[in-house]
């Protein structure tokens, strides 16, 4: 498949490595330039492009970035054909993105949509970015994390989910996007890392009311420890989410020893 990725942060860096060696045609860009892209990503024959150079011909667009920098993604997606699949990773955080950016209650994915005046596929969005790198595993691996993937089109759902499973990870059909603010931070299926058998019942119990203030208690911890000098790694990230965010089984749905 040819693909288009836009961003080469940690959750972008990921998906390009894993995409092209599994043998896609993969096209990578970021802000700053084809120049700026780091050579480990392309050892698997990854290309460095621009962002426009990356959507031509793309049969799917990844995009990887801040949401507050999808607007601006806009024009250059303009002209890509309809039947394209346009995949977003991001998520919200107030305090990087700007505490006006959102409404309460907005439904991110939706929002990216409309941003964007095209359908949208949501995926990735729901894993640390620690998890993503080192914790794929070939399929039918048991304790393999799973991931939502929400879509409003089939074609996009299918694209998605099989790129997903591409990139070591079972794919779960968690809906629409009017449904995906499940997988938003704050969420039990959010960086809590669990499997097939458990993620249904995280997307279940998320509880859209509480779930901006369990996201920024995260980001609360999160910032304290790096503050101090320490960057925690993805098994504590992952206890923090499931403590915090989980619900009443989250803590005790699946074991992290095995990942």
């Amino acid at each position: 498949m040819q693909i288009g990725i836009i961003g080469t942060g940690n959750i972008g860096a990921s998906i390009v490595r894993a995409l092209s060696a599994a043998g896609h045609d993969v096209a990578v860009a970021n802000s700053r330039g084809p120049q700026t892209i780091p050579a480990d990503l392309l050892v698997d024959g990854a290309r460095p492009v621009t962002s426009a150079q990356a959507v031509e011909g793309a049969e799917a667009v990844i995009l990887s970035v801040p949401l507050s920098a999808i607007p601006t993604l806009a024009p250059l997606l303009s002209d890509l054909p309809e039947d394209a699949t346009v995949i977003d990773t991001s998520n919200y955080y107030p305090g990087r993105d700007g505490e006006d950016l959102l409404p309460a209650g907005t439904v991110e994915s939706l929002w990216v949509s409309e941003q964007l005046g095209r359908p949208v596929a949501k995926a990735w969005n729901a894993i640390g970015s620690a998890s993503l790198a080192t914790k794929g595993a070939p399929a039918g691996t048991p304790g393999r994390i799973a991931l939502p993937v929400a879509a409003d089109r089939s074609i996009d759902m299918q694209r998605a989910r099989a790129l997903v499973e591409e990139t070591g990870f079972d794919a779960y059909d968690a809906g629409p996007l009017a449904e995906s603010w499940r997988q938003q931070p704050g969420t039990p299926a959010y960086g809590t890392d669990l499997t097939l058998d458990s993620l249904p019942g995280a997307l279940g119990r998320a509880d859209a009311e509480r779930a901006p203030e369990r996201r920024d208690l995260v980001v609360g911890v999160f910032s304290s420890w790096l503050g101090a000098g320490v960057n925690p790694d993805a098994q504590w990230g992952v206890a923090v989410a499931r403590l915090i965010c989980g619900g009443p089984a989250g803590a005790a749905d699946d074991s992290t020893a095995e990942h």
